[in-house]
């Protein structure tokens, strides 16, 4: 249609009329008619919009069925959700913890359940989501099952700066969080994921998703890189 009406580039298309443009198209290439020409119609982003939540969960390499196993997991993926948190200059109040059978299992009946709590006071402290996501797991776990997921989700997010003390909270900020949490993800960054790691997330970890048949990371994974000899 704009071939017709004789506009082949992009130096035709903005001398054009946009009232033209407008009749015979739609608003939005007229907005792109007035941008060509160096009106700004489209407000640009400065900043990507801050998460609204963060969740970490995985399918089980094997089905769970002790506690510890499992205990051990929701503290790996909580750890793993307060690094997140961090990395978005986020604090949070509210943590969840969630387990699930699998649903098309046969012969055994499905369980699911999630629990949350809401702190008074927002954190990014691994210590304090880990703790909160285990009380969480407590308060849902059920023995006899055979579970294929777990998982953590942050929400309610204040920026730094913004997040406050409340008054009524028993448990003060603990002395040096940031610092602490700061070398925490500085030496997993420099070093590697689990360079430090928390005691509970265990060392075995049998619970892990099987990663014998994971597909080559070519493009973000410099190990991985084909080699030509």
């Amino acid at each position: 249609k704009l071939n017709a009406l004789g506009i082949k580039t992009a130096l035709d298309l903005s001398e054009q009329s946009t009232w033209i443009i407008r009749k015979h198209f739609n608003v939005v290439l007229e907005r792109t008619v007035r941008e060509l020409r160096g009106e700004p119609c489209l407000e640009l982003e400065e900043f990507a919009p801050a998460k609204q939540e963060i969740v970490c969960s995985r399918s089980f390499g094997e089905r769970v069925t002790d506690y510890e196993e499992m205990r051990q997991a929701v503290y790996s993926y909580a750890a793993r959700a307060a690094e997140k948190l961090r990395g978005e200059h986020q604090y949070c109040r509210f943590i969840s913890t969630f387990v699930k059978t699998s649903p098309f299992a046969l012969n055994e009946p499905y369980y699911g359940n999630s629990a949350a709590v809401t702190l008074l006071t927002p954190t990014q402290d691994s210590r304090d989501i880990i703790n909160a996501a285990v009380k969480c797991l407590d308060k849902i776990w059920r023995d006899g099952h055979r579970y294929q997921k777990a998982g953590v989700m942050l929400g309610d997010f204040f920026s730094q700066g913004v997040a406050q003390l409340n008054l009524f909270d028993d448990n003060a900020p603990r002395a040096g969080s940031a610092k602490l949490m700061e070398v925490l993800d500085h030496l997993n960054a420099k070093d590697g994921k689990g360079t430090l790691y928390f005691a509970g997330q265990g060392m075995s970890q049998q619970w892990a998703m099987k990663r014998e048949m994971l597909s080559p990371r070519y493009t973000t994974r410099y190990s991985d890189l084909l080699r030509v000899k």
